[in-house]
């Protein structure tokens, strides 16, 4: 790896800063003095920047329980991020696995790890999430043969894919969807009569949210974890 880019990687500063920070000669490599943002980091190598040793983490993932009225973005003019509830190093290399809307909570994965991300996000994956949603009118027994058939959704002509809906009461159900269109959830319900008033994401693929995290809360993934995708 280049040094500049090991510097940026390790500390978060910009590659221009990086090549500052070696123009003044403030970083080392295994004891050595180097100036040249170019300089092939070996494997195991001691890097040190201001007598301090530097070194690579690895990749992050992270889940977070989404509160209300945050978005799923590294920045934004007016509402909050999510990112802002973060206490970590390096924000701005980490990003959203898919999207949930500002008006829903529940279950959201981060990382820096394009390749992870895309196997869960990638439609040809199918990976399954589930939802919990309160509605604002009875539900209909009708809905989940509905559900299950594939709904027309306003001004869609594609039906969405077979969907599983799950009754709990009256204004409550789960359900589970692979595909990932605009408010799908909310325009199912719409497309059967009803309204959506409340919605939580539950689980992604077999990762179901831990229930002690608070909103706004997040911990790391274990090992076991992020091999479930």
């Amino acid at each position: 790896m280049r040094l500049d880019r090991f510097l940026s990687e390790a500390t978060g500063m910009s590659r221009k800063e990086a090549t500052r920070a070696l123009h003044r000669e403030e970083v080392s490599v295994n004891g050595v003095v180097q100036k040249k943002g170019a300089f092939q980091v070996p494997a195991g190598a001691e890097v040190l920047w201001d007598n301090e040793r530097l070194e690579l983490t690895g990749p992050t993932y992270l889940m977070m329980h989404k509160p209300l009225d945050c978005v799923c973005a590294n920045d934004d003019a007016i509402h909050r991020t999510v990112f802002s509830y973060l206490d970590l190093p390096n924000l701005d290399k980490l990003h959203t696995v898919g999207r949930l809307d500002l008006d829903t909570s529940g279950l959201l994965l981060i990382t820096d790890d394009g390749k992870w991300s895309h196997r869960i996000t990638a439609p040809k994956r199918q990976c399954p999430k589930i939802y919990h949603a309160w509605l604002a009118e009875p539900l209909s027994p009708s809905a989940v043969n509905a559900f299950a058939a594939g709904l027309q959704l306003h001004g869609e002509t594609a039906l969405t894919a077979p969907a599983v809906l799950e009754i709990i009461n009256q204004r409550e159900a789960l359900v589970h969807v692979h595909e990932g269109r605009y408010h799908q959830v909310r325009r199912m319900f719409a497309a059967v009569g009803n309204k959506v008033e409340k919605l939580h994401r539950e689980q992604v693929g077999a990762l179901k949210l831990d229930a002690d995290l608070a909103p706004g809360e997040y911990r790391v993934l274990t090992t076991a974890e992020v091999a479930l995708f």
